[in-house]
């Protein structure tokens, strides 16, 4: 009977949609002026705003009549107030869509490289804007790109930075980095105020000053288009650390000659005392920023140590710790980007020996996800800002910045390899040499601060450097960027191979540390080596203890990494669905704490063997005894060469000198028992004391009488 009903129900509304129409067609003409904006109610306009006709309620009463009263608004359009946000939340969505659009084309994506295509979609973007309004909006504004945009790439970087690769190639990155960077910014500006005296060039109005100025902008490697590049060839880690290495430390000398030619081109003369405070700023700007980031990184990791009972809120110190001292470092014009890197790098090690699996696993992917996001937008940024302009295009200016970037690059990395191959283990052959050279891209930062540029100041020629600037940016991503694979794989240069770390290999990498120190100090030179175990030794004794919470701060480094491993190995299998096919045994507590429910009875201990019970005392005497010959302290030694072995006096101890004395005092003793001997008359041959005498000097026939002797000659046996 229900289905009739319900037939019955569909016959009458089909009977009645003429009257639903008439109806609706009613309503509409009754709401024709209530429809009106939210915006347009509360405008200046309408002179009447929602709190304005509740307050003057009472006084308007007695002209209710005269007046027109308006219906309440059903629909509203408000898009003002949600402007920013809607606006951000569709380039967040751009920028996802586009990289997942990519990732959808292998085939497109395995040739030309993400950033190109990123860029291209960014000119298609800002062309479309032009097209529809007349301006194009500021998208890639510089506190939007250094406050929002690079962090997340730098800390995600910084973070996950290699700390054994980055600190063992140190010295070669510090040398491309700034003696690096200095070389390209001078042989830059230098040209560039050659050819600006070009008589047809039309370029004399460009200073010296100007051009140094424009030189340090240029001449700085930058990480984005770095990364972006380099983790699609997958090159191998040495030449990986090196580049990626150089791009985020030369950012101290790109700050401190940036505001130094900025300050003399406007004040117009230069002193010696000037260039000496400059080299006083750019120890300050690079060390004053490191220690701002070690000390965020120590207050994170000592923060963390309480986080136990809140794990919620673990990922949170980290991500508000690092942008603090990002935010910090530029407040007084230190570099952000190195605060963030030691930031990342010194609380990485304790933060995650006290927070849990889950918020280790918020934090990666949060990081990865957000300096993803970030990355995207920068490339689509800079296309739109390209067709935004304004633009100053000069032929010999932009084909000379070109030229000169490249020569100024291969120059640097050939002339300073030469000089860090005398002082390597392992040298740099002339592949990486041409890898390094080839990888120094340009990218945003750059263009941004091209972007801080005084406009008043450099009015006549702002123009011009930011149309260097994008031509040498889309040089170096399109044509450096999509060639350089190629290029690897024609050199046969050495990829990364993706190898999981085991106990066996880090073991071997241990004892080859301990080894290398040791010899290190056999030999006198006191290395990194020596320097890493100093350090690792204080780590143990004083940092670790302070910053980790429980029992993890006493863990050896062995069994930490084991410990690692063995979660990592837990939780895939978990994830595979293959725990149920494992014989019944007892799990490791470590690899399963964060898996298993936390009401799941606790598994029943297995027996133990008997053990004999050792007292206290006797344990600590135990451990007391391999301290002291286990792991006793290295000696210092005395420095000495193989090849020039010289006795040295002063190197005798305090006990040589006692056995040496005492000698000398017996030796004095047996000379006057000698002395007395040869006072009193001669004894019978055969005397006892006549053979103590000749054991005392140590010669037969000193103490014979001459009668004796003579008789010796005259005997048949003689």
């Amino acid at each position: 009977m229900f289905w009739r009903r319900a037939a019955h129900g569909r016959v009458g509304f089909r009977r009645s949609l003429p009257e639903l129409g008439l109806l609706l067609l009613a309503t509409l003409v009754l709401l024709e002026g209530s429809v009106l904006p939210l915006g347009a109610a509360s405008s200046p306009e309408t002179g009447i705003t929602p709190g304005a006709g509740v307050s003057h309620g009472h006084a308007d009463k007695n002209h209710s009549e005269t007046k027109h009263k308006k219906p309440f608004p059903v629909l509203g359009l408000n898009y003002d107030s949600v402007k920013t946000p809607f606006e951000i939340s569709l380039w967040v969505l751009l920028a996802s869509l586009m990289k997942l659009g990519f990732h959808l084309l292998p085939r497109v994506s395995s040739i030309v490289p993400e950033s190109c295509l990123l860029i291209v979609v960014g000119l298609l973007v800002g062309g479309g804007i032009k097209l529809i309004r007349e301006e194009v909006p500021p998208v890639l504004d510089t506190k939007l790109f250094f406050y929002c945009l690079l962090p997340p790439i730098i800390l995600d970087a910084g973070y996950f930075l290699p700390i054994r690769p980055f600190m063992e190639n140190l010295g070669t990155i510090l040398m491309f980095a700034v003696v690096g960077t200095l070389w390209n910014a001078f042989f830059v500006g230098g040209f560039l105020f050659a050819v600006c005296q070009i008589p047809h060039a039309s370029l004399s109005h460009i200073g010296l000053l100007p051009c140094l100025l424009f030189g340090s902008i240029i001449s700085a490697v930058d990480p984005v288009a770095v990364l972006a590049v380099f983790e699609e060839i997958h090159i191998n880690e040495l030449l990986h650390i090196l580049v990626f290495g150089e791009s985020l430390l030369n950012d101290a000398v790109t700050v401190v000659l940036y505001h130094l030619f900025e300050e003399f081109s406007e004040a117009g003369t230069v002193t010696v005392l000037d260039g000496f405070l400059g080299v006083i700023s750019f120890l300050v700007v690079a060390l004053g920023g490191v220690l701002v980031g070690a000390f965020y990184g120590f207050v994170a990791a000592l923060t963390s140590r309480f986080t136990y009972h809140i794990r919620v809120i673990e990922p949170l110190f980290v991500f508000v710790y690092s942008y603090m001292a990002y935010l910090s470092a530029e407040v007084f014009h230190l570099s952000g980007i190195m605060a963030l890197i030691a930031c990342g790098a010194v609380m990485r090690p304790y933060v995650e020996a006290n927070i849990s699996h889950k918020s280790h696993t918020t934090i990666k992917y949060f990081l990865k996800m957000w300096s993803s996001v970030s990355e995207t937008l920068i490339f689509i940024f800079l296309g739109v800002a390209t067709v935004e302009g304004p633009h100053q295009w000069n032929w010999v200016f932009v084909t000379a910045t070109v030229i000169l970037c490249l020569v100024s690059r291969v120059i640097g990395v050939v002339g300073l390899t030469f000089v860090i191959n005398k002082f390597r283990m392992v040298n740099l052959t002339t592949k990486d040499q041409f890898i390094i050279a080839y990888g120094g891209l340009r990218g945003a930062i750059a263009f941004s601060l091209g972007f801080l540029l005084d406009i008043e100041h450099f009015k006549d020629m702002r123009e011009i450097f930011l149309t260097a600037i994008i031509t040498v940016v889309f040089f170096t991503v399109f044509v450096q960027g999509m060639t350089i694979k190629p290029l690897v794989e024609l050199l046969a240069v050495k990829k990364k191979q993706e190898a999981k770390r085991s106990i066996n290999e880090e073991i071997h990498t241990q004892f080859l540390d301990h080894l290398l120190t040791g010899i290190e100090d056999i030999c006198g030179h006191y290395g990194h080596h020596h320097w890493k175990d100093k350090l690792n030794r204080f780590n143990k004794k004083y940092v670790k203890g302070f910053l980790i919470a429980g029992e993890r701060s006493k863990e050896p480094q062995l069994i930490a990494f084991y410990h690692k491993l063995e979660m990592k190995q837990a939780i895939q299998l978990v994830e595979s669905g293959g725990g149920s096919k494992l014989p019944s045994a007892m799990p490791s507590t470590v690899s399963m704490q964060n898996i298993q429910p936390k009401n799941q009875p606790p598994p029943p201990k297995p027996t133990e063997r008997a053990l004999p019970q050792l007292t206290k005392g006797r344990e600590e005497e135990i451990r007391k005894i391999l301290r002291s010959n286990l792991q006793r302290t290295r000696q210092r030694l005395h420095s000495y060469n193989r090849h020039t072995l010289v006795a040295d006096p002063d190197e005798e101890g305090f006990q040589d000198i006692i056995l040496k004395k005492q000698k000398m005092m017996e030796l004095d003793r047996k000379i006057k028992e000698m002395a007395n001997y040869l006072s009193v008359p001669s004894h019978p041959k055969d005397s006892p004391t006549m053979s103590r005498a000749r054991l005392a000097s140590g010669r037969n026939t000193d103490f014979i009488p001459a009668q004796q002797q003579k008789g010796n000659k005259k005997s048949p046996g003689m």
